[in-house]
């Protein structure tokens, strides 16, 4: 099994697929997957030459095999994979390996689409993709699966599962960062880690998008934070041309020597991506010949994530907000009565925005279906909010139906020191990945002294650990007792918080209100007790953000231990405070569209549009609101779930104008139409689809024509509805020679029609070699590329 050797030596991947097919005749807009069938010999040779230039694990070229690509194809999916598995399989037994065990992985790569909410593909939908073929891919012979070339957190976890769930195969699972380490839906190396070890990967890394000394850094990152082995294959460098040839602009030999260094930095799988090729991966294992990479150490970082950021449960105590919980609040309650998930994201925005790290969810009343609401709820804030959440139930059901949607690594409260709710929430941990807290109450209840807690604590450590489950991965709550009843409550729970502390390591938590229930002005003695309770080491407290006296506390606290450094974040809070109150006042249309609040910015636009005119609000509203996300976007501050979010509020506010407008005869300015294709061969529209959305937002008239679009339907709707800017997008290597082709077609047919481009394989020197006219490295700058071209900036 290749998981004896993961870690203890170096093992080299295989190299690029795309360019080696096309130099062998692979046609555009042919599907690469085919050719296991009809062009058997051809793959065995590439195979061959790699396992001849000294890879031990070698890809099968099942790249793009899934349900969704080949569903309306003559080919059968399974014959595809069994066959791209025996291929591998007969290279390795014919190919010069000197003795070597050189193993069969079965490559997996993206479906192309993003997933709801962001998207139209469901998480179960792309689980069934990825579960039909990995199991024709164990039945086969593979002897692991490498999930590479993901940008999106949820879809790898989507393929991670279908694994972990239907096979018996190791997994390795490599994701595509750019060049400031973030994922194009938003997610940073922490929670990319985060997410991967709570699954439970056996390797995880990086490949594609840049070239060896582009990925040192982010390679620095994940070896600061796994404790896994890690896998590395970057591209030879970027695209070039040189007398009408594309070449990449790191050969072999300083390929070797980027890789030789990777390894010393602690990689101990490596290979190539796009643009390499057998004498790179032969110049590389010669190269690193005899070269012990580091063998993974453990990181004991406590660690929350969402698919946006990752939260570290450190010394600097944590904030986790209590107001999505309809405990001892009507208000709430009466909204998950009603279904009005409207309030409850206006909770999740507003503790945010109040200084919330992570957010608790907790939607259980005796009369609704808890299961199908928590499901929903965390999903839909998922939308408008990056923060990782906390999964607070009893219902295990319900635990677990949230924990398989979440996008992330979750906080999960809880489970406690009584057999049956660790047999019931330790395995749903060992499974999904979290961090999950203990609460120290067993089958005798909660002891009455710190001693006794402390006991409890150690009893739920030690039962997690035969599932696996690190002790990084529990906070203890000690569970705060309220004074009125008992009268040494406080003493006991500060006295537990540093013996738990003290004896296991590990973090803490608290309820920090319930010791006040039943005395008069209560945020005096919950503030106060706070702080003692940070002081005894709290790692995160479960309080309101939007309490002054609670965040008071935090600031000066943090303030005072030189947590905050030089009082940064205490004098931004009060430097120009004043005893005035602070007045809420309704939100603005602006405001609810950034947030992307969409009932709300439906009825900020019902408000307003009694008041001003329709092109007014959408000068003085609509387009400023736009235009502040996605400068946000840019600058990695607003991730691509709330920037598709607010492209919806804004949606729903326009509809309200523009029945106005048809009332009173006006008409909106018309803006130009604009062309979409991904390009012949590729269905990866991902990034198509997210331009479409910002264009339509800025009253652009959006000419969608889909994926594996041919260059002529492109080029003949472009001369018949005399558009003049097409916007083009290609994944894949092998696909961007459709681009080019397109490109060439609309210089002859339309030549006043402008070419903007964009993709992972693309770069501003590559589609420049193309012909294109602009690069757009994210969807806002294809945004104002049409705004310029088509004058219809504002």
């Amino acid at each position: 099994m290749i998981s004896q050797r993961l870690g203890r030596e170096l093992l080299f991947f295989d190299g690029g697929m795309g360019t080696l097919l096309q130099s062998k005749g692979l046609k555009p807009g042919e599907l690469p997957e085919t050719w296991n069938l009809t062009h058997r010999e051809e793959i065995i040779d590439i195979h061959r030459q790699y396992v001849e230039a000294g890879s031990d694990i070698v890809l099968t070229n099942t790249f793009g095999a899934n349900a969704l690509k080949f569903h309306d194809t003559e080919y059968d999916l399974e014959e595809i994979v069994t066959s791209a598995v025996g291929n591998v399989r007969e290279a390795a037994r014919t190919g010069v390996n000197d003795g070597r065990r050189v193993y069969t992985a079965l490559d997996i790569g993206p479906t192309g689409k993003l997933l709801k909410p962001m998207g139209d593909l469901g998480f179960e939908e792309a689980y069934e993709a990825f579960k039909e073929v990995v199991r024709y891919g164990e039945a086969a012979g593979a002897d692991l699966v490498h999930i590479e070339t993901m940008s999106d957190t949820y879809e790898v976890k989507a393929a991670v599962l279908a694994v972990k769930e239907n096979t018996d195969l190791p997994v390795f699972a490599t994701m595509i960062f750019d060049e400031r380490g973030k994922l194009l839906t938003g997610g940073d190396v922490l929670s990319v880690v985060a997410l991967l070890e709570g699954l439970r990967v056996d390797a995880l890394g990086i490949n594609c998008g840049m070239g060896p000394e582009q990925m040192m850094s982010i390679l620095d990152e994940i070896m600061r934070y796994t404790s896994i082995p890690v896998v590395v294959k970057p591209n030879a460098g970027l695209p070039k041309q040189r007398e009408g040839e594309v070449y990449y602009d790191v050969d072999p030999e300083h390929f070797a020597e980027a890789m030789c260094r990777i390894v010393k930095k602690g990689a101990c799988v490596i290979g190539g991506c796009c643009g390499t090729t057998p004498a790179h991966i032969k110049a590389m294992t010669e190269r690193c010949a005899g070269l012990v990479p580091a063998a993974p150490t453990s990181k004991k970082e406590t660690v929350v994530s969402s698919y946006g950021q990752g939260v570290v449960l450190g010394d600097r105590p944590v904030i986790i907000g209590e107001r999505i919980n309809p405990t001892g609040k009507r208000k709430f309650k009466q909204a998950l009565k009603e279904h009005d998930l409207d309030y409850i994201l206006r909770e999740g925005i507003t503790q945010q925005e109040k200084g919330a790290h992570i957010l608790d969810v907790n939607v259980g009343l005796p009369d609704i279906d808890e299961v199908s609401m928590m499901r929903e709820v965390v999903c839909e804030l998922q939308s408008v909010t990056s923060l990782p959440l906390q999964i607070d139930t009893v219902d295990i059901e319900a635990m677990e139906a949230a924990m398989r949607i979440y996008n992330g690594k979750p906080m999960v409260n809880s489970v406690n020191g009584k057999k049956e709710s660790m047999d019931a929430v330790f395995p749903l941990i060992q499974k999904y990945g979290g961090v999950v807290i203990g609460l120290t109450i067993d089958e005798n209840g909660i002891p009455d002294s710190a001693d006794g807690r402390v006991k409890v604590a150690g009893n739920i450590i030690e039962e997690a650990a035969k599932y696996g489950i690190d002790r990084k991965d529990i906070v203890i709550d000690v569970l705060a007792m309220t004074i009125s009843s008992e009268p040494e409550g406080a003493k006991i729970t500060l006295e537990a918080l540093r013996k738990v502390r003290e004896c296991y390591g590990v973090r803490t938590v608290l309820g920090v209100s319930n010791i006040s229930f039943g005395l008069p002005f209560r945020p005096a003695v919950n503030a106060n007790f706070y702080t003692m309770a940070m002081q005894s080491g709290l790692s995160a407290g479960i309080i309101n953000p939007s309490s002054e006296d609670m965040m008071r506390s935090y600031y000066s606290f943090c303030a005072l231990m030189n947590f905050d450094h030089n009082c940064e974040q205490y004098i931004a809070q009060y430097g120009s405070q004043t005893s005035a109150p602070v007045q809420m006042s309704e939100m603005t249309l602006k405001s609810a569209i950034e947030k992307g609040l969409k009932e709300e910015s439906y009825q900020a636009a019902l408000r307003l549009v009694k008041e001003k005119a329709p092109l007014e609000i959408i000068n003085e509203y609509l387009i400023p609101a736009l235009d502040v996300v996605g400068k946000g976007f840019e600058k990695g501050t607003v991730f691509l779930p709330q920037l598709l979010m607010s492209a919806d509020a804004a949606k729903l506010a326009f509809a309200v104008l523009k029945e106005e407008l048809a009332r009173s005869g006006e008409s909106a300015q018309k803006k130009e139409k604009v062309i979409l294709a991904t390009v012949k061969g590729d269905i990866h529209d991902i990034g198509k689809n997210i331009v479409k959305v910002l264009l339509e937002n800025y009253s652009f008239d959006v000419v969608d024509l889909g994926k594996d679009v041919p260059p002529e339907e492109i080029v003949l709707r472009a001369v018949s509805e005399d558009v003049r800017l097409v916007g083009l997008s290609a994944l894949m290597t092998t696909t961007v020679v459709s681009m080019e082709r397109t490109i060439k077609l609309l210089r002859r047919d339309k030549p006043d029609c402008k070419v903007m481009v964009g993709g992972a394989v693309l770069n501003e020197e590559y589609a420049e070699m193309i012909g294109a006219d602009f690069y757009g490295k994210d969807a806002m700058q294809s945004v104002y590329y049409a705004q310029k071209i088509l004058q219809t900036a504002e």
